[in-house]
């Protein structure tokens, strides 16, 4: 399938043949799909075969490779979040899409790094969201599409089983580093913060990302053994100490305000996978499509949602996450 943006007809006409598929699509057109293996979440940004798309007619489709040998869709509420490891196979992955600015969002965000057995297999995914015009109006949704119910506070999970001779693999893609700045650090974990740790002495968190004079586009930045993981700035309070993010800082880890990055586009490219394995699953962020203008740009070879948050394990921001499955031969 290389056209992955079509019409509601032929996604349609994909699941009642019996296609396992992963679908993305503004709410009205995921509600209007017949019952099957699937499941969606909400959201009108893609990058297609032509580059950044925003559009709310048609319907983003990833197919699950033939290697996939059975799946299984399950919903978790934000109490039941832990149990997804214990429900993926023993051999596979698990996609995980979960509807922005909820509970079970919050949740997530705060607790898979912590859930056992989180990091045993491939958990991969999105957070649904809605077109920027509808924020506050439009609620977020994901559909389990093996019994047709939408929800707006539960994740949706499609959990894949493959074959001993096949193998998933999860990778990121990451424009940003970390700066040669300050050493940030946070008393609490959470998506908002009022203080900051400044080389150990507390700061308000807004008066300091004012003083350095920071371009809010570029994120804060974790090192993880060399991973780097990004916490995206969504709001400077003007009258407060209070700083919104996209993803939650974590107690204790070390940040830095993320360096700047020239141009996007080619170096993204410069990091795309140089392989013949097609993912079959990626995602990048909304923040990454409108900072750099990517509409209408293409970023490689590589298609999919362009999401409110991105999963690989644990939730992401301003980051490509792909998934791949190797023939061990």
């Amino acid at each position: 399938m290389s056209n992955k943006i079509m019409t509601l007809d032929q996604a349609a006409a994909l699941i009642r043949e019996g296609r396992r598929l992963l679908v993305a699509a503004d709410a009205k057109q995921l509600e209007r799909l017949p019952a099957g293996d699937w499941i969606g979440g909400s959201i009108p940004y893609f990058m297609g075969d032509d580059g950044g798309v925003i559009d709310r007619e048609v319907v983003y489709v990833d197919e699950l490779p033939e290697a996939v040998t059975a799946v299984t869709v399950k919903r978790y509420g934000a109490d039941a979040l832990a149990s997804v490891p214990a429900d993926a196979y023993d051999n596979g992955f698990s996609v995980i899409i979960v509807p922005a600015m909820t509970d079970v969002h919050l949740a997530y965000a705060q607790s898979a790094p912590d859930i056992p057995g989180i990091f045993d297999r491939p958990v991969v995914g999105w957070i649904a969201g809605v077109h920027l015009e509808d924020l506050g109006a439009e609620k977020p949704r994901v559909v389990s599409g093996v019994d047709g119910v939408v929800s707006t506070d539960e994740a949706v999970v499609l959990h894949a089983q493959l074959p001993e001779s096949h193998a998933a693999a999860l990778e990121i893609v990451n424009l940003f580093v970390q700066g040669d700045g300050d050493t940030l650090t946070f008393d609490e974990t959470g998506f908002a913060q009022d203080t900051v740790r400044v080389n150990g002495e507390p700061r308000a968190f807004s008066d300091y990302l004012r003083e350095v004079a920071h371009d809010t586009r570029l994120p804060l930045v974790a090192d993880y053994f060399g991973a780097m993981v990004n916490a995206s700035i969504q709001d400077v309070s003007e009258d407060g100490p209070g700083v919104a993010l996209y993803a939650p800082v974590f107690a204790g880890v070390e940040y830095r305000l993320a360096a700047p990055v020239g141009d996007y586009v080619s170096e993204f490219e410069a990091q795309l996978p140089r392989d013949s394995v097609a993912p079959a699953f990626a995602c990048n962020c909304i923040l990454n499509f409108l900072y750099s203008e990517l509409e209408g740009k293409k970023t490689g070879d590589i298609r999919g949602p362009i999401t409110f948050g991105e999963i690989a394990y644990q939730l992401l921001n301003q980051t490509l996450v792909y998934l791949q499955i190797h023939d061990l031969g």
